[in-house]
């Protein structure tokens, strides 16, 4: 076997889930090793610097939102912070993950980027105890209020928090045999759960009350926006769920540089649509208490349900 294609060989076999690996100090770039199919490595990178614009200053106003309307808040509001923590994290990495792509050829520099891509693929934790909260909330709205308090959600907070570094750092390592499948089951289950949640808050929230939707124009913006949530969920998070369990079916090169890059630019593009979701329904309490009633208060809400 010739030293190139060995070369070759050694980084398409040493692939861990989420980002190639430089299996050894070769003279190659990841953007070299795919030259002959750069146009998706491309448009992840285009994707990853979408997020860093519009995703850090989108999270760091989801940030300051929650902490000034805190006396206001909703019971999903804590994983909301955490979420947007994360994702603010996260959207830090696209000038040295170009510099690591196309430009360096250091082995070094991927366990930075591992840890990075290991707490981003965390977030559906997250995701998953937002939903949860917003299931509990239209489900079983007797158990929701009785545990109201919010110190349970802040210890189950912590909790992802700890999963998620313990995960960060088992990947930044990269040597853990078979480690890609920890994250397939991980998407998988984390995809079915937020399915499972939003499509039963949409249920019930379309047979409640059947018949009295033009009187509960709260009830139609709180269906519509889990309609928006489960739709980017959809978005974000089906092309990894539907790729990555069929990876043994790809070629290797065509897996490393082309369906690998499309799958988890989709999902991470969502750490700037998730918080422009939330800026985007924050946007109408503050005209409507002055606007929208005489009386100056807002319509009369539907409690929980369009948290």
């Amino acid at each position: 076997m010739a030293i190139p294609e060995l070369f070759r060989f050694l980084n398409s076999s040493l692939l861990i889930i989420h980002r190639p690996l430089n299996a050894s100090p070769a003279e190659q770039t990841v953007y070299a090793s795919c030259a002959h199919m750069p146009a998706v490595l491309l448009f992840y990178l285009g994707l990853q610097f979408v997020n860093m614009f519009l995703g850090i200053p989108a999270n760091i106003m989801v940030l300051w939102l929650i902490r000034k309307n805190k006396g206001d808040s909703s019971t999903s509001d804590i994983f909301i912070v955490h979420l947007a923590v994360l994702d603010t994290f996260f959207c830090l990495i696209p000038p040295l993950e170009l510099a690591n792509l196309i430009y360096l050829t250091s082995s070094s520099t991927w366990f930075v980027l591992r840890f990075f891509y290991g707490v981003k693929d965390s977030s559906p934790l997250f995701l998953s105890c937002i939903c949860l909260d917003r299931y509990m909330a239209v489900r079983h709205p007797i158990t929701f209020t009785e545990l109201k308090d919010k110190r349970h959600r802040s210890v189950c907070a912590w909790g992802v928090w700890l999963v998620t570094l313990a995960y960060a750092a088992a990947k930044c390592v990269g040597n853990i045999p078979n480690f890609e499948k920890v994250f397939t089951v991980m998407i998988l289950v984390a995809f079915v759960f937020m399915l499972f949640c939003n499509v039963s808050i949409l249920w019930a929230l379309r047979q409640s009350a059947p018949g009295r939707d033009e009187r509960h124009p709260v009830k139609k913006k709180a269906f519509k926006m889990v309609l928006i949530i489960l739709a980017i969920i959809v978005f974000n998070y089906f092309p990894p769920v539907a790729l990555f369990p069929f990876k043994e079916y790809f070629h290797p090169e065509v897996f490393r540089c082309y369906i690998h890059y499309i799958a988890f630019g989709f999902m991470d593009v969502s750490s700037s649509l998730q918080p422009a979701l939330y800026l985007s329904r924050e946007k109408l309490p503050k005209v409507r208490p002055c606007c929208s009633n005489p009386s100056g208060r807002a319509d009369d809400p539907v409690p929980t349900v369009s948290k």
